[in-house]
């Protein structure tokens, strides 16, 4: 069987211009990677655009930890740290908690928007490790069932819509806020299904309007 591909956007900006971090309101977003477990069709990346309000979040490569720190500077300014660019941060995990952890020593309260395959991708849970330096998680959970899932999501993983729902599940004994979200105006999503899934499992639940980014 040939290994998944993920996706990986092509880069044309120069390494100089790229945006690592950036600013929406009082919160700081951190740009890991432009790399992702999944295909969504609404995503605008898969769209043909990588701009989040004025801000392009193609990279050219892996920067380095210290490249994101030198950049973050004082996290204690925001209200939160981000980790949320156009690809999933859990794909750079080792990154991820080494710049969280700086942050959240600093005192900054830290989110990680991810799509739940970390576990999934990481080929075990990587939950305990993300309790030490992540407040809150917000998962991706974006529908009811596999079937309507795999349409809009295309995921590079086998399995991915039932271990997404399996990370969600064991979230809250590590990461007690957490919240699954999923969009409102994809054809077959059901959100009252997904937020009465969200709630079966013991998590909170926050419904996003379609082509509302950042």
């Amino acid at each position: 069987m040939s290994k998944p591909t993920i996706l990986t956007p092509q880069a044309e900006k120069a390494p100089s211009e790229e945006t690592l971090v950036y600013t929406i309101g009082e919160n700081l977003y951190i740009n890991l990677t432009d790399r992702c477990t999944l295909a969504c069709e609404f995503c605008p990346k898969i769209q043909g655009s990588m701009d989040v309000h004025e801000y392009n979040l193609l990279l050219s490569h892996r920067h380095q930890v210290d490249e994101y720190i030198e950049k973050i500077g004082d996290p204690s300014q925001y209200e939160e740290i981000v980790f949320c660019g156009f690809g999933e941060p859990t794909l750079r995990l080792k990154a991820l908690l080494e710049v969280a952890t700086y942050c959240k020593q600093a005192g900054a309260r830290v989110r990680v928007n991810t799509d739940g395959l970390g576990n999934l991708v990481n080929k075990r849970n990587i939950l305990p490790d993300m309790a030490k330096c992540v407040d809150a998680l917000s998962v991706s959970m974006n529908a009811q069932n596999e079937e309507v899932y795999d349409r809009h999501c295309v995921p590079a993983l086998k399995g991915s819509f039932d271990s997404m729902l399996d990370f969600l599940r064991l979230a809250p004994d590590f990461i007690p806020d957490t919240t699954a979200t999923a969009i409102d105006g994809l054809e077959g999503v059901d959100v009252e299904a997904c937020e009465a899934k969200a709630h079966e499992l013991g998590i909170k639940f926050r419904r996003r309007v379609l082509d509302i980014v950042g």
